[in-house]
């Protein structure tokens, strides 16, 4: 199990960026959360399989229809006992 926690900037807050993340990790059985930054970003941990954290992050960089992504970054985080689920906080 790896996890990564990540920022994501853009058009990316009233736009049902965190309902699209969690609807995206979920469907991965990933663990882990989203939450919106009061900068405007987005900030998540992905947390399960490399490669489905792999395909997560291609989506995040895409969005939900009325989003738009101007920047993603992620780094390595060691896993993270905390999180049972994937939950927007």
């Amino acid at each position: 199990m790896v996890a990564v926690k990540g920022l994501v900037g853009g058009k990316v807050q009233g736009v049902g960026f965190r309902y699209f993340v969690r609807q995206k990790a979920e469907a991965a059985a990933l663990l882990g959360y989203v939450r919106n930054l009061q900068d405007g970003r987005v900030e998540f941990v992905l947390q399960g399989d490399a490669a489905d954290i792999d395909t997560v992050l291609a989506e995040i960089r895409v969005g939900p229809r009325f989003a738009s992504v101007d920047s993603l970054s992620y780094e390595d985080f060691g896993p993270d006992t905390d999180h049972s689920t994937f939950e927007i906080r």
